[in-house]
């Protein structure tokens, strides 16, 4: 298998994804195989960051002393242009429906999705 492309969850801007070439079955979480018929090596690609809301829930009571600086935040179920879905965080206010595009944003010491409503 080829080397993975950068994404946030190695502190790069970015989200990527897979694709199998065998059933077109498409994935968020990275795996060394297809969760949908089992076929080896799905190809990784970068996402465009685009999306719709399908879930929101406002975070008022800080996890842990990291996030407490940053109550309330919005977390989102998003699904992506390109067919998966992935939960991030996102514009107070968003709605379900609303387009929104991806940037990046620190969170407790760590680099995360942002979404916010596409203009």
């Amino acid at each position: 298998m080829s080397e993975r492309l950068a994404d946030w969850t190695s502190g790069e801007e970015g989200i990527t994804y897979q694709a199998c070439a065998a059933c077109g079955h498409v994935q968020y979480f990275h795996r060394a195989f297809c969760a949908a018929c089992g076929a080896a090596g799905p190809r990784e690609a970068r996402a465009s960051g685009r999306g719709r809301v399908y879930a929101a829930s406002l975070v008022c009571r800080a996890a842990t002393s990291e996030t407490r600086a940053h109550v309330p935040y919005n977390i989102l179920l998003v699904d992506c242009a390109e067919g998966f879905r992935m939960m991030a965080h996102g514009d107070n206010g968003l709605a379900i429906g609303d387009a929104v595009m991806a940037s990046f944003r620190p969170f407790a010491g760590k680099l995360v999705p942002y979404f916010a409503k596409e203009k």
